[in-house]
């Protein structure tokens, strides 16, 4: 599945002419206000609803994992795949918009699920993508980011697993409990309200959490700015060559770097799996392409910039403090490891950022749940989601999900296919148009 993604990126790069060069016109796009008709929310929410989705756990706990497995160089790999997802985001979202459907009560919706049976007449692989994405929304999408925001709030806590609570005689961890009922409290208010509640709460959400992260980071990397260039020549290094012991970087494989690299990249923005084309969709827009390019940003911010931003942190941090065995802990224990190493505003830091980022995902997910139990079973039935998505907020805190991040890449690899599909039979029309120049 890495190496169809991969490939995909890279033929959907060469099919679009580059469409990355277009990067910057696209960012001042999502923040141009746009009256045109047609959708439900405007473009920018469409975009930060997106990020909300892609801007999880897997941004630092990824990177992590990534540097662990595959060394500096997993970095470098990382950062480019995003720069090459891109291109990927920018088509399926093209297609979406362009494949969008009118309900009967006025509403605009949209994704790889339309695309495929109303375009290609492959009803079975339509059906195959919701299910999956449904799926994947309530134990990955929700399930497992609460279970992260319980974990770190227990962490955050002194002695944080020790409070307990009696409720019918039986004794549960208080914590826990507390974060999945006030989660639910607070979810319940804004998905009930539908995808203009979302978005909303959305877009400004997200460019708060993400500019305090980055803020934060910068922060850290002017800190470690004494070992920065050497940071920054190890990960170009390490990319393509087996390097020499540094602090507790050594012995990776250059094959063990791209796996890695490439692997979290791909799974970071989820370019490809079809699920931000959903919300891409619903945005008010003029016409398919320009939506498509405001779209494409969430690859940029969420990969190119964040990825990096959390990579360079993360390999400065090991050269400066050189007692990190970065080959004998995981990738979640590692990026800990890490922050807690840095003076004052390490903790603090990590801490938002993994609550917010895997609140957000909640949020971003519940539409995508949504629109595809509606494909299935109908407008009645995305009450009777919005209460399981609900539940599941007050269960996943209390239990071990270790199994639902093995769950995670099956799922997402089960959305892929039927999306990359689609994309492969239609990759002729998403060739770069001459719209491009009227934008």
């Amino acid at each position: 599945m890495i190496v169809l993604l991969f490939g995909v990126h890279i033929l959907m790069t060469l099919k679009t002419n580059i469409i990355q060069r277009h990067t910057f016109k696209a960012i001042k796009l999502s923040v141009t206000k746009d009256s045109a008709a047609g959708g439900d929310i405007s473009p920018f929410q469409a975009l930060t609803t997106a990020l909300a989705s892609t801007i999880g756990t897997g941004n630092i706990i990824g990177l992590g994992t990534a540097v662990a497995l595959g060394g500096a160089g997993a970095v470098f790999w990382c950062w480019f795949t995003g720069v090459l997802g891109i291109a990927t985001k920018y088509a399926e979202s093209l297609l979406a918009v362009k494949y969008r459907v009118k309900t009967e009560d006025g509403r605009t919706l949209g994704g790889a699920m339309y695309i495929l049976e109303n375009r290609l007449k492959l009803r079975f692989l339509a059906k195959m993508f919701a299910v999956c994405t449904m799926i994947s929304a309530v134990a990955v999408g929700c399930g497992v980011q609460i279970n992260a925001i319980s974990e770190t709030t227990v962490n955050a806590i002194p002695n944080g697993k020790e409070y307990t609570v009696e409720i019918l005689g039986i004794s549960l961890p208080a914590v826990p409990l507390f974060v999945g009922v006030s989660t639910a409290i607070i979810v319940c208010a804004v998905i009930f309200g539908g995808v203009g509640s979302v978005s909303k709460v959305c877009e400004t959400l997200v460019p708060f959490m993400a500019g305090l992260y980055i803020l934060g980071n910068i922060v850290i990397l002017i800190y470690n700015i004494d070992v920065l260039p050497e940071t920054v020549t190890l990960i170009v290094k390490s990319a393509f060559t087996r390097t020499s012991a540094i602090g507790g970087l050594t012995g990776y494989s250059v094959g063990a770097a791209v796996r890695f690299g490439i692997s979290r990249g791909l799974f970071s923005n989820e370019a490809g799996t079809g699920t931000s084309p959903i919300i891409a969709a619903a945005a008010k827009c003029e016409n398919p392409v320009k939506q498509a390019l405001i779209s494409a940003t969430g690859t940029f911010w969420d990969t190119v910039v964040l990825c990096l931003v959390t990579g360079l942190v993360i390999v400065s941090s090991i050269l400066k403090n050189d007692n990190i065995d970065v080959r004998s802990i995981s990738g979640g224990e590692l990026t800990y490891a890490v922050f807690s190493q840095i003076p004052h505003i390490g903790k603090p830091i990590l801490i938002f950022g993994l609550i917010t980022f895997a609140f957000s995902t909640i949020l971003g997910w519940s539409y995508y749940g949504e629109c595809c139990a509606e494909y299935l079973f109908g407008i009645k039935s995305i009450t009777v989601f919005r209460v399981f998505y609900v539940g599941m907020l007050l269960i996943a805190p209390l239990i071990s999900l270790d199994v639902m991040w093995d769950m995670a890449d099956i799922l997402n690899a089960l959305m892929a296919i039927p999306n990359l599909t689609a994309l492969l039979l239609l990759q002729n029309e998403v060739r770069e148009e001459t719209l491009l120049s009227d934008i």
